[in-house]
C-alpha cells in the first residue's frame, strides 16, 4: 500500500527541533522526501552562531529510517536564501509539493519595554520569513501550472498561535506576527486555489524550547506521550499535507494534546445604524456604551475560554 505523501516533496522550516522536527519526521513517515531547514542559532530569541548541527541531524534521522532528506541551514527571514531553499527542493526532489512555515524566535517585552529592534526581529523571522517562503513556493506553483494548462499539487500549512487569538500581554510583537500569518495565509488560499495549491493555518500549543517555561509543570505525564509533545500537532500537518484535505482551504485550526478545534471567521455581533445623515457622539454614546456595559467578554475570549485556554499561558 503506497503511502499518503508517497512521491512528494516538501520543506518545513524551523525544523531542527521541537514542532518542526517532529512535522519533518511525520511528513517523512508519511512518504515525503524533506528539505529539513533550520538556522540552527541556540537562543529561542535567536542569539547565537548559526549552526548546521540541528538541521542535519534530523535529515540524517529521516535518511536513518529509510527516507529521503537533505537539509538546509540558510535564514528564511531572508529573501534570497528564501528563494534559494525552494530552490533547493525543486532541484534535490524534481519540485516542490509542500511548505510548512514553522520557524520563528520569541523576544517578549511589555509594549512600553519593548525596543525597535525587540519589534523588528520577531516580525522578521515569524512574519516575513513566512511571505519569503510562500512567495518563491507560490511562484513555482504558479508557473508549473501555467506550462501545464492545469492545477498541480500544493500544501502550504502556516503557524500562528493562540496569542494573536486572545492577545498575550508580554508578547505584542509575537500575536502581531501571528495575527498577521493568519491573513497571509487566508490571502494566499484565495490566490493559490485555481492553481489547485490549498493554504491553512495551524495554532499549536506544545512543550518546545520556545515554551519551557510557559508549561513548566503544566500537564506533564510520568509515563506515555506528555499532553504537550510536538507529536500532538504533526499529524494534523502530515493530513493537512495530503491528498485527503484538497478540500480544506483557508482555514485556522487549533491543535494540541489530542485535539483539534476549528476557527471560524470572526462574526458580526451587534450592528447598530445611525438615525441620522451621520453619527453624532452622544448617539454612539447611547447605543454603545450599555452594549458593552451589559455584555460579558467579546466573542474572541469567549471562544478561546471553550477551548480551555488560559488567557496568560498563550503561546
Amino acid at each position: 500500500m503506497s503511502l499518503p505523501l508517497e512521491g512528494r516533496a516538501a520543506i518545513v522550516t524551523g525544523a531542527g527541533r521541537g514542532l518542526g522536527r517532529a512535522e519533518a519526521l511525520e511528513l517523512a513517515r508519511l512518504g515525503a522526501a524533506v528539505v529539513v531547514n533550520d538556522f540552527g542559532r541556540p537562543g529561542r530569541d535567536g542569539s547565537g552562531d548559526a549552526s548546521a548541527g540541528p538541521a542535519e541531524e534530523v535529515a540524517d534521522e529521516i535518511r536513518q529510517a529509510g527516507g529521503r532528506a537533505v537539509a538546509h541551514t540558510g535564514d528564511v527571514a531572508d529573501h534570497q536564501q528564501a528563494q534559494e531553499l525552494v530552490e533547493l527542493a525543486v532541484t534535490t526532489f524534481g519540485q516542490l509539493d509542500i511548505l510548512v512555515n514553522n520557524a520563528g524566535i520569541l523576544r517578549d517585552k511589555m509594549v512600553f519595554s519593548m525596543s525597535e529592534d525587540e519589534w523588528d526581529s520577531v516580525i522578521r523571522v515569524h512574519l516575513k520569513g513566512h511571505f519569503n517562503t510562500t512567495h518563491f513556493a507560490a511562484a513555482h506553483w504558479r508557473n508549473r501550472s501555467k506550462a501545464t494548462g492545469a492545477p498541480v499539487y500544493g500544501r502550504i500549512v502556516n503557524t500562528s498561535s493562540e496569542a494573536f487569538l486572545a492577545g498575550s500581554a508580554g508578547q505584542p510583537n509575537y500575536a502581531a506576527a501571528k495575527g498577521g500569518i493568519v491573513g497571509l495565509t487566508t490571502s494566499t488560499a484565495l490566490a493559490l486555489a485555481k492553481y489547485g495549491v490549498t493554504a491553512n493555518v495551524i495554532c499549536p500549543r506544545a512543550r518546545t524550547r520556545m515554551t519551557a517555561d510557559v508549561f513548566a509543570g503544566s500537564g506533564d505525564s510520568a509515563d506515555g506521550l506528555d499532553p504537550l509533545a510536538p507529536e500532538h500537532v504533526a499529524p494534523l500537518v502530515g493530513y493537512l499535507a495530503s491528498p485527503a484535505a484538497s478540500r480544506i482551504n483557508g482555514q485556522l485550526l487549533v491543535v494540541h494534546g489530542g485535539m483539534v478545534a476549528i476557527v471560524e471567521r470572526p462574526r458580526v455581533a451587534a450592528k447598530f445604524d445611525t438615525k441620522q445623515d451621520a453619527f453624532s457622539y452622544d448617539e454612539l454614546d447611547t447605543l454603545l456604551t450599555p452594549h458593552y456595559a451589559e455584555r460579558p467578554p467579546s466573542e474572541t475570549f469567549a471562544a478561546v475560554e471553550v477551548l480551555g485556554l488560559k488567557r496568560e499561558t498563550l503561546t
